[in-house]
């Protein structure tokens, strides 16, 4: 009788898996009013099949998350997708705005020979355009020895709010890596 063989599909991730991507979600700034004067928001971050959110600030419409959420990244050319809503309780959650970024300005950086650079250096700057969510412009860093981004993204399909986020990489032990 032939033994089973081993499952393939966690081996053949660990390959594809280049390693992960830690998301700060910092904060919200004058974002939409969905209940009476104010609202109590949430971010829900997507990138392919996963989706992550983080935790309800009740009203506020410049809530402070400061919460990290880390996306597993096997393919760089895919955007991340973030939306904000408003929690109800007693109806579906109002959506207040989305917005979406590429991650492949950092995974660039994340490939470049850096040690030894002081900290604080700017690796590249992304501009604000009509193809990306950037209230401003956002700059790749290589801060505390890692590479770091931070951007401000402007909510799209809503009156108003931008959310900040940064952005930094964890190197994964017997993944692909970059």
């Amino acid at each position: 009788m032939a033994s089973p063989k081993p499952s393939s599909s966690s081996s053949s991730l660990m390959e594809s898996l280049l390693g992960l991507l830690r998301i700060r979600v910092k904060r919200g700034i004058n974002l939409a009013v969905r209940d009476v004067r104010t609202s109590d928001p949430y971010v829900v971050v997507k990138m392919g099949k996963q989706k992550l959110k983080t935790r309800v600030i009740r009203k506020d419409v410049n809530p402070e998350w400061n919460e990290d959420l880390t996306l597993s990244i096997s393919d760089p050319n895919l955007p991340v997708k973030l939306t904000v809503y408003d929690h109800d309780t007693f109806s579906k959650d109002d959506k207040m705005g989305d917005a979406e970024f590429d991650v492949k300005a950092f995974v660039e950086a994340l490939k470049m020979n850096l040690e030894g650079l002081p900290g604080g250096t700017i690796v590249t700057r992304v501009p604000p355009s009509r193809q990306n969510c950037l209230a401003e412009e956002s700059c790749v860093t290589w801060t505390d020895g890692r590479v770091v981004q931070d951007m401000c993204l402007r909510l799209r399909n809503v009156e108003c709010g931008e959310v900040e986020l940064q952005l930094h990489w964890i190197d994964l032990p017997g993944c692909k890596g970059l």
